[in-house]
């Protein structure tokens, strides 16, 4: 396992989470990271990225202006900050990685090779 999340759980509408990946065990090279999620009976959605840059892009426009992803290479932990939560952000959230550009950008983040084990949101 070298993807690995926490920080999930059951919070009420408008609460804030911050989830965490340890990314300690990853020893690929950092070029592509980034967070996807999973909601009951949905496909699986793309959340935001880093780029090799250090600058982040949301990729689903629901999350724009709540969701802030940064990452602290001196901990190797991808961070992924949630504020004014909604019910439709309900999902199991994962942590995803790949070293290759090439590849990544070519692929949604859930395509990417490094994928954690997911950790569950639940907003009532």
């Amino acid at each position: 396992v070298q993807l690995v999340e926490s920080g999930g759980g059951s919070v009420q509408i408008g609460d804030s989470l911050r989830l965490s990946c340890d990314v300690s065990q990853y020893t690929q090279i950092r070029n592509c990271m980034g967070w996807a999620r999973q909601a009951p009976g949905k496909e699986r959605e793309e959340v935001a990225r880093f780029d090799p840059g250090g600058i982040s892009t949301f990729d689903a426009d629901s999350v724009k202006g709540r969701f802030t992803f940064s990452q602290d290479n001196a901990e190797n932990t991808l961070y992924l900050q949630m504020n004014s939560l909604k019910p439709e952000d309900t999902a199991m959230y994962y942590c995803a990685a790949d070293p290759s550009l090439g590849y990544c950008r070519g692929r949604r983040i859930y395509e990417w090779r490094y994928l954690g084990q997911g950790t569950q949101v639940t907003v009532s």
